[in-house]
């Protein structure tokens, strides 16, 4: 297994608060799938990220946010 790091930016459609971070996740060595890795950042980060903030005021659904990764590496950390 190897460990990699990514540098993220996150948008919701209705909220108008960007998230940008790192997501570390480790995986099988070979090609970084970019789609896969979005909705795992999406599913594991940005959904709680925007929960937070509504604090339970609106619902957050998968559908609203978008996640573009910028950059990968390993990550030795």
């Amino acid at each position: 297994m190897t460990t990699y790091i990514a540098q993220f930016h996150a948008v919701h459609n209705r909220i108008e608060i960007a998230q940008q971070s790192c997501f570390i996740w480790r995986q099988e060595s070979g090609e970084i799938d970019n789609h896969l890795l979005e909705e795992k950042i999406k599913r594991e980060s940005s959904i709680h990220f925007y929960k937070m903030l509504v604090e339970g005021q609106q619902e957050i659904t998968f559908e609203d946010i978008t996640v573009k990764v910028w950059s990968t590496e390993t990550f030795s950390g």
